[in-house]
């Protein structure tokens, strides 16, 4: 296909609009389509439908920039991403408000204009100030809008409409276009190399002077060190049984009889310790997980269970312990369904640590937001935290893994 008619004088002019944005366009491929009214992506392809050329020219360089920044960012592929990991639960539409929102943030912010009404960040989040762009990125700001009660996507979708919001996002079917697109690896040294660009020129998105939090990076889903975390804790190293032979030993020792030779030495049994591992997992009932978050955990914590053979206690608390059960693999669908979360109370960590004092499970997991007093000595066996903030606060003990990417 050719390079894109439409958008060639719109990318010209972002030579000298916006140095930044300009580099990042040579990254991308520009098309003429009939089939999209305005702009859209997929992958690294921008597509420009027969609207655009009604637009004028400030308006076309906006809509270029947008779109640019989308394939620099690689909403596109990381969409793809988030719905192989999320599955059915994953919401399109809710992931493409959230990069809209950044997107258009960073446009406007660089001196471009957009179509209005327009959809940002500040409308989005009803907040104000510079630090939007570098406080969200697109993964942390979907789990922030999704999760919730049921009808609040549908508002948060008709919200988004009211302020101009239209899909624009396709995760791509064209295998040749998206194996040409850089891994994020490549998509960083381009927009550092943009960025400083836009920096000596002074001009549009490299002037900002802002760090964006939506920039690509390398980062492990929190169900990866949850399961890391749960196998080694249950997967034990077998302990020898110093009064039962190894079956080796009992080879060699037949075969030295036969031949009347001396016995080999002496070679130990290894066994697998009997005793199954248990873990406590103790859900802070002040709310500072979200339902659809806390779904999540427990498909993940009853994954694990089902596979490693690990028996999990589900302690449900505030200020004090306010019910527990035993969490059934096969069944806890049922247990969220069932499960009361009383609101607004405080949190106190005492309680969980001195049940498990008591009961001596093989490890503890603590759904929380950390704001609670915490026991005065640290427990003698491995804590995960995990909680919804990504800039946590440290615990006196125990790892902390955010939930909130």
């Amino acid at each position: 296909m050719q390079h894109s008619r439409r958008a060639t004088a719109a990318l010209q002019a972002l030579t000298e609009a916006d140095p930044a944005l300009a580099a990042l366009s040579l990254w991308c491929r520009h098309r003429d389509s009939e089939t999209v009214e305005l702009v859209a992506t997929a992958g690294p392809e921008i597509k420009y439908g027969p609207g655009f050329d009604d637009q004028p020219r400030h308006i076309q360089i906006g809509l270029a920039g947008h779109h640019i920044l989308h394939v620099a960012l690689q909403h596109s592929d990381r969409m793809r991403a988030m719905q192989t990991r999320l599955g059915e639960v994953f919401e399109p539409e809710i992931w493409q408000i959230a990069c809209d929102a950044i997107v258009n943030e960073a446009i406007l912010a660089s001196g471009h204009a957009l179509p209005r009404p327009v959809l940002t960040l500040q409308i989005l989040l009803g907040e104000t100030g510079a630090a939007l762009l570098a406080a969200w990125d697109a993964e942390r700001l979907y789990f922030k809008l999704a999760s919730g009660n049921v009808g609040r996507g549908d508002r948060l979708k008709a919200k988004a409409r009211e302020a101009g919001f239209r899909p624009d996002l396709d995760v791509g079917d064209d295998t040749e276009a998206m194996g040409a697109n850089p891994d994020k690896g490549d998509w960083q040294g381009h927009m550092a190399r943009a960025m400083a660009a836009g920096r000596a020129a002074g001009l549009g998105l490299g002037a900002l002077g802002l760090r964006l939090a939506d920039v690509p990076r390398a980062i492990i889903p929190w169900e990866h060190h949850l399961r890391r975390w749960i196998s080694r804790l249950v997967l034990r190293a077998p302990a020898p049984a110093p009064l039962n032979p190894a079956r080796r030993w009992l080879a060699m020792a037949g075969q030295a009889q036969v031949e009347q030779r001396p016995l080999p030495p002496w070679q130990a049994q290894l066994n697998v310790p009997l005793p199954r591992p248990n873990i406590l997992l103790a859900i802070d009932a002040s709310g500072s997980i979200p339902r659809q978050t806390l779904g999540r955990f427990m498909a993940e914590a009853a994954g694990l269970a089902r596979r490693l053979g690990t028996s999990i206690t589900m302690v449900v608390f505030d200020t004090e312990i306010r019910s527990h059960t035993r969490l059934d693999p096969a069944q806890w669908h049922q247990t969220l369904a069932a499960l009361s979360l009383p609101e607004g109370g405080g949190t106190d960590f005492r309680p969980v640590f001195e049940m498990a004092r008591h009961n001596k499970p093989t490890g503890v997991i603590v759904l929380t937001d950390l704001d609670g007093p915490f026991p005065p000595c640290a427990p003698r066996l491995p804590v995960l935290w995990a909680c919804m903030a990504v800039d946590q606060p440290t615990p006196p003990f125990g790892r902390v893994i955010s939930l909130a990417r």
